[in-house]
């Protein structure tokens, strides 16, 4: 190699360092707090589980519902994080938070809108989903409950949004600390020391909701007065959010249709397979969250990145995020595949859920590289702004996927063969029509777009 070569590759490999030093900042933080949001439904599922199948079966039909409803709002965290990196990249500090503070009061208010819609709709929510009378009850008294959260739970989003714009992963980590300790707490305290069953699962966490609320209240309120920024939203920033997040709403929306459609084919097996899909959902969802940290790191340096007009700093970042997505994948796979014969018994006591849970559970860990692969990819499109792509192609992945699952559910229709069925057809054909969709973006040049 001649020396112009080597200092080219020295150069190269001081780059690569660099960038994986900034993910690494941003990513371990956010990989805490990442993994306690979806703890809270560990906790509830682990509690309520051993009081029953029955209980755990209604919390996953009161879950798939909660999380279907609130997971539509996600766009409140993934609209808000790249547009404030974007002005903190092109130094308009002022600007950044007050998107982000724009983007709390749309939370708000959107919140207020769908927990009161979700509390109506309730009872005939839960009746489509053709559960046994003593499972829809409890998923009845769970979610009517849960929908006092719901405000709380979408100006967290926001809230956690703006805060990684600005590169600060560390506080959204300690705030979910405190709540997944409080939620836990709580949650213990209401359903055993008080004996109020699933009742009391719900009522711990809606009040370690908002108080994760009042602490990002203050956090947030120290950013706005060292900015200058406002308190209160500006007419054109609440526009600029309600644009910026209908693309990504669309995108949810399809992601959760398949996660929705996935647990109405469960259901359909009967409370056993439902039961087992909830634990299955649950640690996939906990996966799903610690991966997530590397498309968070990838959304907030996108944005800073293109927002100084550094596309060629983007596309590195893309290549490290990408190899750090597939390789911690890959890990808590082979984590999760070597426990997959006792970790149900964190969940449940119910013999026939443990029965069947394995095989599937060992699906489930095989498909984490490849679901290492669409978060980290997913992340980085959100970052640069690409989310009328994201939009339409969730609605390709979606008609992918329907006619697989069906497929499935009729071919396989009970016993273990059924839930490792369900589980392959979401983590592995599912995810690998979203792995396509995203990769083939990934390598043009129409998401690059630079500036503010």
């Amino acid at each position: 190699m001649s020396e112009i070569g080597r200092g080219r590759w020295r150069q190269s490999r001081g780059a690569r360092r660099r960038i994986d030093r900034s993910i690494a900042h941003l990513a371990v933080p956010a990989l805490g707090a990442l993994v306690a949001e979806p703890l809270f439904l560990v906790v509830d599922s682990a509690l309520v589980g051993h009081l029953g199948a029955a209980p755990l079966a209604g919390l996953a039909v009161a879950a798939a519902i909660l999380q279907t409803a609130v997971g539509l709002m996600i766009f409140l965290a993934y609209s808000t994080t790249p547009l404030v990196a974007r002005r903190r990249g092109a130094g308009d500090l002022r600007g950044a938070v007050q998107a982000g503070i724009d983007g709390l009061w749309l939370a708000l208010a959107i919140g207020v809108a769908v927990g009161a819609v979700l509390w109506a709709a309730s009872g005939p929510l839960v009746t489509l989903f053709h559960v046994e009378q003593r499972t829809a009850e409890l998923a009845l008294t769970y979610l009517t409950i849960s929908c006092l959260g719901i405000p709380a739970m979408l100006v967290v989003f926001a809230a956690s949004g703006l805060l990684r714009g600005l590169q600060d992963t560390k506080t959204p980590l300690a705030v979910a600390t405190i709540g997944f300790t409080a939620n836990a707490a709580l949650n213990w305290w209401f359903i055993y020391g008080l004996g109020f069953g699933i009742a009391g699962s719900a009522w711990g966490t809606v009040l370690a909701q908002w108080g994760m609320v009042a602490v990002y209240i203050v956090v947030i309120a120290r950013h706005a007065g060292r900015a200058g920024a406002g308190f209160l939203p500006r007419r054109d920033g609440l526009a600029h959010a309600g644009r910026s997040g209908g693309w990504l709403f669309i995108r949810t929306a399809g992601l959760r249709a398949a996660l929705l459609v996935t647990v109405f084919a469960a259901t359909s097996h009967g409370t056993t397979a439902t039961a087992g899909y909830q634990v299955v959902f649950t640690l996939f969802s906990t996966a799903a969250f610690a991966l997530d940290a590397l498309a968070i790191a990838a959304q907030a340096l996108i944005g800073d990145a293109l927002g100084a007009h550094d596309a060629r700093r983007a596309r590195l970042i893309v290549r490290r995020t990408v190899f750090w997505g597939v390789a911690c994948g890959a890990v808590i796979g082979v984590l999760l595949a070597a426990a997959s014969p006792v970790v149900g018994r964190v969940f449940t006591s119910d013999e026939a859920v443990l029965a069947i849970l394995p095989p599937a559970l060992l699906v489930l860990g095989i498909s984490l590289p490849l679901g290492g692969y669409v978060f980290v990819l997913d992340g980085v499109l959100m970052g640069a702004g690409d989310a009328r792509y994201l939009a339409w192609t969730s609605l390709v992945n979606l008609a992918v996927y329907l006619p697989a699952l069906w497929l499935l559910t009729v071919l396989v229709p009970s016993g273990t063969a059924a839930l490792v069925a369900l589980t392959a057809g979401f983590t592995l054909v599912f995810m690998l029509a979203r792995a396509v969709t995203l990769g083939i973006r990934a390598r043009g040049n129409r998401w690059v777009r630079l500036g503010a």
